[in-house]
């Protein structure tokens, strides 16, 4: 008697369809394309998303493990029919820490070096030797949230020689950085930031975070960057922060409604950066590898790994 294959229902993105498809065959695994394929919901065993619609995954029956495209799990959490008797695993890579990492660094240097005015300076065809606004040891960044990406960027920060603290919800202990845990810290970290970073996980306690009231915190001229949701930021307090002079500017690679619509101000602001979510993309190799070996441990029986704790949201 033939022994059924395990059966993936794939949400991934249009474009890579054919790459995912042709991986799990690969694997000896059956999968179905959801919005494409016809299948039963009673044969699906697992499922490979980032956002599902609402009711999706409460809709088959016999759902044995999720996997998240990505390190953020709210898309998932923010569906009240969310079956949480089902383990939720989210994807955990060096690569994906890296190119986080890369994007924090990468904004933070254009505005430590002045690259914009530079940038300016050059269309003018004007020689504008500019000085540091301030010593790089004598620069105070702060990030929000020491997870694995957080903990990678604080290390690569430290090296480069800034004066990194970080904040999270309960105590971390990052070697070469000061840091703050709980509400009660939160004022103090931010009163020390010249540079906010926020890689938190959205849950309840962390939507909204970024808002007038927190940049009201900050030291005068503090610039922000948001690389982890676009629930963290309340995006109406953010320019009327720029134009009292609060922050100096912004850069946001995430949004409340993606993509960004044309009418928002956030894309004209001069001191605003907008990115159209790309800090970092999930590699298909290792998020296959993920999924594979994920799937192979729960056939086993064996415990799996990076399981979101619900409660928590991450």
């Amino acid at each position: 008697m033939s022994v059924r294959k395990p059966t993936v229902l794939l949400l991934v993105p249009v474009y890579r369809v054919g790459e995912w498809t042709a991986a799990m065959a690969e694997a000896g695994l059956d999968a179905f394309v959801h919005g494409r394929d016809s299948y039963a919901p009673e044969s699906i065993d697992y499922v490979l998303s980032f956002r599902p619609p609402p009711g999706l995954l409460k809709s088959l029956p016999k759902l044995k493990v999720i996997f998240s495209l990505g390190a953020g799990v709210d898309g998932f959490l923010a569906d009240p029919e969310f079956p949480k008797h089902v383990p939720l695993v989210r994807f955990v890579d060096e690569s994906l820490s890296t190119e986080m990492a890369q994007y924090v660094l990468l904004h933070i240097l254009l505005v430590h070096r002045s690259q914009r005015a530079l940038d300016d300076a050059q269309k003018e065809s004007r020689w504008a030797q500019t000085m540091l606004p301030r010593r790089t040891q004598d620069t105070r960044v702060g990030i929000l949230g020491l997870g694995e990406i957080g903990t990678v960027s604080a290390r690569l920060l430290v090296e480069l020689g800034f004066s990194v603290s970080g904040w999270s919800r309960t105590r971390k202990n990052v070697q070469g950085i000061e840091n703050f845990s709980g509400a009660a810290a939160l004022e103090a970290f931010l009163a020390q930031c010249d540079f906010l970073v926020c890689l938190l996980p959205l849950t309840p306690d962390t939507r909204g975070i970024l808002n007038a009231k927190t940049f009201a915190m900050l030291p005068k001229g503090a610039y922000v960057i948001n690389a982890a949701r676009g629930g963290h930021v309340v995006e109406a307090d953010v320019i009327p922060a720029i134009e009292a002079g609060q922050l100096a500017g912004a850069t946001l690679d995430v949004f409340e409604t993606e993509p960004l619509p044309s009418s928002s101000p956030l894309w004209r602001h001069p001191k605003v950066t907008v990115t159209p979510h790309i800090a970092a993309i999930s590699e298909l190799g290792p998020s296959v590898k993920m999924v594979v070996e994920g799937i192979r441990r729960h056939q086993r029986g064996e415990p799996l790994i990076n399981v979101v704790d619900i409660a928590r949201g991450y």
